[in-house]
């Protein structure tokens, strides 16, 4: 099997270079789907185990999709390597060939003079709500792919040469803080009005204590880390492209910093 994917993994290297933004977005769609899949595979064939030996077709199944998968992951990776910017992305710690790819194919720098575009393209503007039988007003996809990214950056936090990993740990530790000290009871009341939940829930009585439940504070520093992720390649993609930083400061005074953080590893060649 591995001279296979080899094999394919040399095709793709030259086709990948010629990749459009639709195309990298539908490999990219692929790889995770393809990868889901082969995870099933991989279960129902220990499930079988379990009661005898496997149908070897179910075998044939969980290989084939092997190969489609690391075919996919290595023409992003490609597809990420041909861009300057790409090769930023693949320097962030956590930041892997499908989600590098996956961003340069559905952040479109020409519609994003501010980092705000970018956030709210990837529905992490909380002023902007999904109303009902409405279309709705993100990028689904690339909200996906920053929840990836933020997950990857909580993993990976413990390697020297992690950068968002860390600063979501002193997001978090702010946001513990600020979260006992009752600077979210304000939240917290309103999260009780607008849902009805059980007495017997932890959430609730989170809430009626006046806090933010602890899986919500997670995901509250898991978000700010990926806004702070998406500001510094708004910076790098706006710089690539137009040979100069963003016209507007992208200090993030709302993310609750009082001094900038600067992109690490830009300019790369």
């Amino acid at each position: 099997m591995d001279e296979i994917v080899l094999g394919l993994t040399k095709d793709l290297r030259t086709a990948a270079k010629l990749f459009n933004d639709n195309e990298a977005r539908y490999v990219v769609d692929l790889y995770y789907t393809t990868q889901a899949n082969r995870i099933r595979a991989n279960n129902q064939i220990r499930a079988a185990r379990e009661d005898g030996e496997p149908n070897l077709m179910l075998q044939w199944v969980a290989d084939n999709f092997d190969i489609t998968e690391q075919g996919c992951r290595a023409a992003l990776g490609v597809y990420a390597k041909h861009k300057r910017v790409g090769r930023w992305l693949l320097s962030v710690h956590g930041i892997g060939p499908v989600i590098a790819a996956g961003m340069l194919a559905h952040i479109d720098i020409t519609k994003a003079p501010t980092v705000g575009h970018i956030w709210r393209f990837a529905g992490l503007d909380p002023t902007v709500k999904w109303e009902k039988k409405t279309k709705r007003p993100w990028n689904a996809d690339l909200k996906v792919l920053c929840w990836k990214a933020g997950k990857s950056f909580v993993m990976v936090r413990a390697s020297n040469n992690d950068v968002y990993g860390k600063l979501y740990e002193h997001r978090k530790a702010y946001e513990i803080e600020r979260n006992d000290s009752g600077g979210c009871a304000d939240q917290a009341a309103a999260a009780l009005k607008a849902k009805n939940y059980r007495k017997d829930t932890d959430a609730r009585a989170h809430y009626e204590a006046g806090h933010l439940p602890p899986a919500q504070i997670d995901a509250r520093a898991r978000r700010w880390t990926v806004k702070l992720f998406l500001a510094h390649l708004q910076h790098v993609m706006y710089e690539d492209r137009y040979g100069k930083p963003p016209p507007k400061p992208y200090v993030l005074e709302h993310l609750g910093h009082a001094h900038e953080i600067r992109v690490q590893g830009w300019p790369c060649e």
